[in-house]
């Protein structure tokens, strides 16, 4: 397997001219994590705890976003406390959704393939990056536990950044991270609509996967080059486009 810095040194143009990925951004939950229905699951709970009823459907639009976003959303819609009390709940319910889901997350498995892809396209010399909507606290214990952490130049987390999807900051953070000045050269991948929309803003290209949330249709509407059973064929895409 090339190394990290080996794979820095890449060029970025090829001898025909034509601009050569560097950078693969991939989602994480439904992506490269199996999706079992954990998230909308414990986010009803732990909503649910605190007289905030929402649905699944509800929840739909949001796959994707910062999780501490989604609660505060449903919590401001719902609760008819004053501004600051509202924030305090919401804080109060993201701790608590936090908690839930770190002990669910402990026996969470990759999707079928999806480190041999990861490893697959290491060795062929991309650059490899993880954004997600779990704050740091959710998804490191994820990658120690699989022993994920030496795949990745960089691992974003929602907390990292000012806004989650569909801003295209998470992306942005990857691309500093690895030291690559050019949107032109990134590849993001993920399950959601909202993962799409996050491409399309920071202007890179954008791979849909059905492994997770999203369906071909809700895919199919948000900007995107190609849409993939899961990520397991991503190195065989990325092979058809050097």
């Amino acid at each position: 397997m090339k190394t990290l810095a080996a794979a820095a040194a890449l060029p970025k143009v090829t001898r025909a001219g034509v601009v050569k990925l560097r950078l693969i951004v991939l989602d994480v939950g439904g992506t490269i994590l199996e999706d079992r229905g954990d998230v909308v699951a414990t986010l009803r709970t732990a909503l649910g705890h605190r007289d905030i009823g929402v649905t699944a459907a509800e929840i739909a639009p949001w796959r994707g976003a910062s999780k501490r976003s989604v609660i505060q959303h449903f919590v401001d819609q719902q609760s008819k406390k004053s501004a600051t009390d509202r924030q305090t709940l919401g804080r109060e319910i993201y701790k608590d959704f936090n908690s839930r889901l770190s002990r669910v997350y402990e026996t969470v498995l990759p999707i079928p393939g999806a480190e041999d892809a990861i490893r697959k396209m290491l060795d062929d010399g991309y650059l490899v990056a993880t954004t997600t909507g779990f704050d740091r606290e959710i998804v490191m214990p994820i990658f120690q536990r699989l022993s994920w952490k030496k795949y990745f130049t960089a691992i974003v987390a929602s907390d990292d950044v000012a806004q989650g999807r569909p801003s295209p900051y998470m992306i942005f953070h990857a691309m500093e991270a690895a030291r690559v000045d050019s949107v032109t050269v990134v590849m993001a991948v993920g399950d959601t609509p909202l993962d799409l929309q996050a491409a399309g803003n920071a202007g890179v290209i954008g791979v849909g996967v059905l492994s997770g949330a999203g369906t071909v249709e809700q895919l199919r509407r948000e900007p995107h080059t190609d849409i993939l059973p899961s990520v397991d064929g991503l190195p065989a895409l990325l092979n058809s486009k050097r």
